[in-house]
């Protein structure tokens, strides 16, 4: 959920996290950030189908290479959609054809196979989960030589560096390697994060979707040629890509940016949409607010939307509820521990009844008194490639009991969702200079936009003047960027990555 989802609090984005097709779901040994193994566009064998845009080479000084349509293809569909029939394929078909649909610039799939689509739809049993758990933990290269991990609190806690340092330290050595997936995450203070994911753990997050709207007295049932599933967001470069659900009776979804440039007519969005008619929404709020323009509204009928990556406040909440009649869920989750927890109204978040267990520490790795608020960390056994124990998520809050039982996590703090003016009138959402920021190798950093307009970039590492130049084209605004050499020169604590001041 990012569905793959950022860090709203690091919100899991239900899209684009737990839904089957969530990320580039390339093998890690198909070199998925070099693109040595890839097949480009114009070189060797095309993609399948009719799935991408083909709009040449772009003079848009902000363009990435990794949203150019149809940059990498991997997989043919086969490969992407192991039990895929004739209907399945027609869906693909239809929908990547669709006469409204926008440029699709990317193809993924949930390489489920046969014998993988029991287990998906089922979640992992929670009992004696933990124990067998420390035990995969003690067995990781990150900590050879430790002595005395007895129990959970022997564990010293570890942070989002430790894996930046040396991921492959925390995947299992008797790890089933043909199923790794690899999704990225940019974290509290930017520098993207190369995740190992599970076919199966991956495409088990749809169905544990279908699990919480089912709590909610709502069934998500395959209903016609309806969308499963619709992944949006609202930014100005995006992944865009038609797929399919294996284990939902091979119903489609798709990702689509609702940025109205995204769309070859300014009515396109809205027709696809209805025609489309999906069950289910997940997003952001910046993303979910965009369903309530007037052209939207009336488009779709959801059983329910899902919100993840950015704080969700009240009143969007509150809007979002009374336009489309369903429960809106709220999920605090990070793309390295999966889901942890869930709301569906203003109160504490109730922590998910799976592999996940939440501590709230203080700044000496102690837990910190009960009711006290405190780091919140988190022992996730969700993804056998991955499994952490006492993962520190730079997010804040208190431990509560819920009525009725369960723990709840209360007073959640972690950065907003921040829109900056742009000086053209426009606004531009903080992803957008996540992307930029990104691309030109800063590791971490913060962005303060002052009331009269003119912005303050600090940036760790990186590419200073490629870094200005972006945010000058991007924003429009005075700009001042300053280079630090280490992402702790940011300061002490958690930085807010954005802040602006403008109205």
């Amino acid at each position: 959920m990012r569905p793959p989802h950022g860090r709203c609090w690091r919100r899991v984005t239900p899209c684009a996290v737990t839904a089957p097709s969530p990320r580039r779901t390339r093998r890690i040994g198909t070199a998925p950030r070099s693109r040595a193994a890839s097949t480009r566009r114009g070189r060797g064998r095309p993609p399948q189908g009719t799935p991408v845009s083909d709009t040449g080479p772009s003079d848009d000084p902000l363009a990435l290479a990794e949203y150019a349509a149809g940059e990498a293809a991997v997989l043919s569909d086969a490969e992407r959609w192991p039990t895929m029939d004739a209907a399945g394929a027609a869906r693909l078909h239809r929908w990547r054809t669709h006469p409204a649909a926008p440029p699709w610039v990317h193809e993924t799939g949930d390489r489920v196979t046969p014998d993988m689509l029991d287990r998906v739809r089922t979640p992992l049993p929670t009992e004696g989960w933990l124990e067998e758990h420390l035990e995969t933990a003690r067995r990781l290269l990150h900590y050879r030589g430790r002595t005395g991990l007895h129990t959970l609190a022997d564990f010293p806690p570890i942070s989002r560096a430790h894996l930046a340092a040396d991921i492959a330290a925390f995947v299992p050595l008797d790890a089933d390697l043909g199923r790794i997936l690899h999704g990225t995450s940019s974290g509290s203070t930017g520098a993207a994060l190369l995740i190992p994911d599970d076919v199966e753990e991956v495409a088990r997050g749809f169905h544990h979707l279908v699990g919480l709207v089912a709590g909610a007295g709502v069934a998500w049932r395959p209903d016609g040629e309806r969308l499963a599933l619709v992944s949006v967001v609202h930014q100005r470069q995006a992944f865009t890509y038609v797929s399919l659900v294996s284990g939902f009776a091979q119903r489609a979804m798709v990702r689509l940016n609702l940025a109205a440039h995204a769309w070859g007519a300014a009515s396109d969005r809205a027709a696809f949409l209805a025609d489309a008619d999906p069950q289910v929404i997940t997003g952001n709020p910046t993303s979910l607010a965009e369903l309530l323009a007037p052209d939207l509204r009336g488009a779709v009928r959801p059983l329910a939307l899902f919100s993840g990556a950015m704080a969700l406040a009240a009143p969007l909440r509150a809007d979002l509820e009374a336009a489309f009649g369903c429960p809106v869920f709220d999920v605090y989750g990070l793309h390295e521990t999966r889901p942890i927890a869930v709301r569906t109204d203003d109160g504490p978040f109730r922590v998910l009844d799976r592999r996940v267990l939440v501590e709230t520490l203080g700044p000496d790795g102690r837990p910190v008194a009960d009711g006290e608020v405190g780091e919140i960390t988190v022992t996730a056994g969700e993804n056998p490639l991955l499994p952490l124990v006492r993962y520190r998520t730079g997010d804040f809050g208190r431990l509560v009991p819920l009525p009725g039982g369960g723990v709840g996590i209360a007073d959640l703090e972690g950065r907003e969702h921040t829109v900056f003016a742009g000086g053209g009138g426009g606004r531009i959402p903080c992803v957008d200079l996540t992307q930029q920021l990104q691309a030109h190798g800063a590791r971490g950093w913060s962005v303060e936009q002052s009331a009269d307009g003119s912005v303050r970039a600090r940036i760790a590492g990186g590419d200073a003047d490629a870094v200005a130049g972006a945010l000058r084209a991007l924003l429009g605004q005075p700009l001042e960027v300053e280079r630090l050499e280490r992402v702790a020169d940011l300061g002490d604590g958690k930085p807010r990555r954005y802040r602006s001041a403008a109205r």
